[in-house]
């Protein structure tokens, strides 16, 4: 395997960046996938058949919480990658830690929320309009339960193996994957709740 140490190390060989290129091509589908569950919901969200609507069961104080949490760990998966190309692999670990703690916290809420969902009488049963948005909330909620899994595994794997070209990569793609999740949650927050409020 020959290795190219112009090229940061996620890079440094042409595997690496023919996995890049088609975790791309992954991330491609991924957003068409979310393109359908809010188109789904956009055609659907007045569809309520006499259960609540948005503006009777959001609540902006939980989802402000969540968006600081996921939006945070967008920003301490950037420091991890950063820590990874200077090769300070104790400083990545950590920030792969942080950024994994601060999707979990923000899981916790949501799976609050969805419970708050139910005591009100919000289920998938309910509407049409419930329906997509159970759909669509725990849809991306399913995405970040695979992202803690799959950052635990990398932490695992770094602990075990060291900085390569090989876990680099892994790290990397997994960078991408969690801040896609969080530009995925910022349409959520945009066009699900701030809109569903007004």
């Amino acid at each position: 395997m020959k290795v190219d140490h112009s090229l940061p190390l996620e890079y440094s060989t042409k595997q690496n960046g023919l996995n890049i290129f088609g975790f791309w091509v992954f991330l491609a589908a991924e957003i068409m996938l979310f393109a359908t569950l809010f188109t789904s919901y956009f055609t659907l969200e007045h569809r309520t058949g006499g259960g609540p609507g948005g503006t009777e069961i959001f609540e902006i104080t939980p989802v402000i919480i969540e968006t600081i949490l996921l939006l945070s760990s967008s920003f301490t998966i950037g420091l991890a990658v950063h820590a990874m190309r200077i090769g300070r692999t104790k400083a990545m670990l950590t920030f792969f830690v942080i950024t994994l703690l601060l999707g979990l916290g923000f899981l916790g809420f949501e799976i609050d929320e969805f419970m708050t969902y139910i005591h009100e009488g919000a289920t998938l049963q309910t509407s049409a309009f419930t329906a997509m948005l159970m759909t669509t909330l725990g849809t991306h909620g399913a995405h970040v339960t695979f992202g803690l899994f799959w950052g635990t595994a990398i932490i695992l794997q770094v602990k075990k193996r060291g900085l390569s070209p090989e876990t680099a990569n892994k790290s990397f793609i997994f960078s991408l994957y969690w801040h896609f999740l969080d530009v995925v949650w910022i349409f959520i927050f945009s066009f699900i709740y701030l809109k569903g409020l007004m």
